[in-house]
């Protein structure tokens, strides 16, 4: 509505505003749509254009004066804690309805988890892969660094190295581990479900104590809903009878779910099923509605979601759909903190959305499972999936043909595959001396096992940055990094060395807040500027 000097005008909203109060230069306007601590009133002056005020004066009876400009369209004093679930901060103990997810073989590193946890957010530390020693003094060193919080560690499932999923577990109920995030999981194992009730019991006034967090990963609903009942009551009386929980424990463990927080995992790096999320989010939210109904659990849970999420936009669109927080990973690999090699990042940082593809998983070789990964400036996908091609095909080492093999040898592994076979004996005889046992007399699973060699060496040989392999170098990545790297371009944060994981954090709420309150503007029928309507990484907020 145009304002006159010369009318009474009847305003939409009960406010006026003086010209004295106004701002009409872009930039200051901008200054005042990030000023999330007060509320914003809009004019659309009949010479001046659009501009905003931070304050306004109630309009008797609806009239403004002739003194005074009406108020075209109003938006709230709300900011980051206007987004998301309420709970998950609390609960957690966290700023922002938002966690960094895990990245294996350390890439969420110590250094990523402290500073995020530093700055009041929550971050998974990348244990999958790692034997216990070295997950140990990550957990030593993240606790001296954080004895509050908050932090939480990677349970993943490990179908062909259980007794790594089950060592897992024991460290984290030996140092009071109390959040695990449980990824990559088929179903519920008795390692996550021993976790899970280890941590119950009865407060003084008889309500249930959860002192073991649970946030699973799922990109299934059959999955998604496993984790969103209690536990089963077989398993659970398994681990009575072993001793590992009480019976008051195993009863506790059949009134609550399995998981505080579920998270819905769309197209992400790593392992995913590369499942639009547009499409996964509202299947899963309307699950945990059905459950809810069915069990009447006094703290519903809340579910998130991740993978595709790497600017501003795709946040608050998230959140719009219902997510109760949001989880970030491949743009959190690029960042000084991770526990990636120089070459790693910068090559991550000039990666595009189409240059991810998918390749076999070492923890899962056997089954066929894939993950989502880096193919530009590295051969490794193509020669991943040569090896799983050759063993699907061949029944053994040995019935590879000769020139086959030698191939191999020469470009894949450079050395004899009998050498290879020598160190990865070495390997497990540490991580799981089971492994070795399975594959006596067994070829077929000889052979697996040295192709997982070189499966699992190639992310570690990215993260350490191993000169004269990086075109084996296998780097965990989805989508989402690309869009990052696009919303980047022109920004301080075009410079890989330029990142910081808290920094991408608060421009991911920050701009997400921001953009949910220029749409509730554009909403009311203002034209803002153009120059408005996005978030803009302009200055560091770390």
């Amino acid at each position: 509505m145009n304002s006159t000097t010369t009318n009474e005008q009847l305003s939409p909203w009960p406010w006026s505003v003086t010209e004295s109060q106004i701002q009409f230069d872009t930039q200051a306007m901008g200054q005042q749509l990030k000023d999330f601590s007060r509320s914003c009133y809009v004019v659309n002056h009949v010479d001046k254009g659009i501009g905003i005020a931070v304050e306004a004066q109630v309009a008797a009876n609806g009239k403004v004066d002739s003194q005074s400009h009406p108020v075209s369209a109003f938006a709230p004093a709300l900011g980051t804690e206007s987004l998301g679930d309420s709970n998950f901060r609390r609960v957690h103990g966290v700023k922002y309805a938002y966690y960094a997810g895990a990245m294996a073989n350390g890439i969420s590193s110590e250094e990523l988890v402290i500073a995020l946890g530093k700055a009041g957010i929550l971050c998974s530390f990348g244990a999958a892969g790692l034997i216990p020693s070295r997950v140990e003094a990550a957990i030593n060193r993240i606790q001296t660094a954080l004895p509050n919080g908050p932090y939480m560690f990677n349970l993943i499932h490990s179908p062909s190295e259980p007794a790594l999923e089950r060592g897992s577990v024991e460290l984290f109920l030996k140092h009071k581990v109390r959040t695990v995030e449980a990824s990559a999981f088929l179903g519920l194992t008795p390692q996550i479900v021993y976790y899970r009730a280890a941590g119950l019991s009865r407060d003084a006034q008889g309500n249930i104590v959860i002192a073991n967090k649970v946030i699973a990963k799922v990109s299934r609903t059959e999955v998604a809903e496993k984790f969103m009942m209690p536990a089963p009551a077989k398993m659970l009386q398994k681990l009575v009878d072993e001793g590992s929980i009480t019976a008051e424990q195993m009863e506790l463990a059949q009134l609550v779910p399995m998981a505080d927080d579920v998270t819905a995992e769309a197209d992400s790096g790593g392992h995913t099923d590369n499942r639009p999320l547009v499409t996964l989010l509202p299947t899963i939210l309307a699950l945990k509605d059905a459950i809810q109904d069915k069990y009447q659990y006094d703290t519903p849970i809340r579910v998130g979601c991740g993978g595709g999420v790497g600017t501003p936009d795709a946040a608050l669109a998230t959140f719009n759909m219902g997510a109760a927080y949001i989880v970030t990973g491949s743009i959190n690999q690029a960042c000084v903190e991770a526990g990636a090699s120089e070459h790693t990042r910068k090559l991550l940082a000039t990666t595009e959305m189409a240059d991810v593809t998918m390749a076999p998983a070492a923890d899962m070789f056997e089954m066929g499972v894939k993950l989502q990964v880096v193919k530009r400036g590295t051969l490794f996908p193509m020669r991943a999936n040569k090896l799983y091609e050759i063993y699907t095909r061949y029944d053994s080492i040995e019935a590879i043909p000769a020139d086959e093999r030698e191939k191999l040898e020469k470009q894949v592994f450079r050395s004899s595959l009998d050498d290879i076979w020598a160190g990865t004996v070495a390997h497990f005889n540490e991580r799981d001396p089971k492994q070795i046992e399975r594959a006596e007399g067994n070829p077929k699973r000889k052979m697996a096992l040295i192709f997982r060699w070189y499966l699992g060496l190639s992310s570690r040989w990215s993260n350490s940055g191993e000169a004269g392999r990086e075109m084996d170098y296998q780097i965990w990545a989805g989508p989402a990094l690309g869009a990052f790297n696009q919303w980047a371009k022109g920004s301080y944060l075009d410079n890989y060395q330029d990142r910081n994981a808290v920094d991408l954090a608060k421009h991911l709420m920050y701009g997400a807040a921001y953009l949910n309150r220029v749409n509730t503007l554009t909403a009311q029928g203002v034209k803002l500027p153009g120059e408005l309507l996005r978030w803009r990484p302009t200055e560091r907020m770390a």
